[in-house]
Formats: C-alpha cells, structure tokens, sequence
C-alpha cells in the first residue's frame, strides 16, 4: 500500500456529532485527557456491536486523531472493523443518539447498535 492509498482518517466524526460529544463534556472537571474512544466489541443482536464512550487511558496501538476539536481514539483490534465509518449525531421525533454508517458491515439489527462484519 503507498502513501496515497492510505486513509486520513480512521473514522469520521461529523461537526454535528463533535458538537454534541463537545457539549456532553462542557460541565466535566479535568478532560484534558479525555477521548472519545469508538470500539466494536464482541455481542449484541447482529454479533458485534458499536462503543462509543469517554476514555482517559491511550492503549499500545491505539489510532489518535482530533476532528472539530474532539480527540477520537480507535484500538486497533477495532480499526479493520471500523476503518472509514462516519459517526453523525441524530435527532428525531422518536430517538436520539449517534449513528455509525460503516461500510465494513455487511448487515445490521433495527437498533442500529450492532452490526455483522
């Protein structure tokens, strides 16, 4: 793989999601460390499910990058799952909550917390 190939981004955290994970943090002591770590784990409906949470430890391999001022870290067991997902935050009438459109999944549950790779 060369240089070109290579993706700038392991995941994409759109404004709108940075603004929401930016105002779950504003009343927070101490975050300078704090991360938003975005994880497939083992589970849920379709076999492996979505993690998203707030994380202040960096693990040996873990994928950094800072999008709209939010600092966004991705373990590397989960970044051939997740590589080139985009996380959007969405509102309606009947939920709200991120969304995750990955084109590593190649089926999903209704929730839309679990996916099958």
């Amino acid at each position: 793989m060369s240089a070109t190939d290579t993706p700038t981004s392991t995941v994409t955290l759109t404004e709108t999601a940075a603004d929401k994970v930016r105002g779950f943090l504003v009343d927070q002591p101490d975050v300078d460390d704090v991360a938003l770590r975005v994880a497939v784990q083992a589970g849920g409906c379709a076999g492996f499910r979505y993690a998203l949470f707030f994380d202040d430890r960096q693990l040996d391999g873990d994928l950094i990058e800072t999008q709209h001022g939010v600092t966004v870290r991705v373990d590397k067991m989960s970044t051939p799952y997740i590589q080139g997902a985009v996380i959007d935050w969405k509102e309606s009438l009947e939920a709200s909550g991120f969304s995750i459109e990955n084109p590593n999944a190649s089926g999903s549950c209704a929730c839309g917390d679990s996916a099958t790779f």
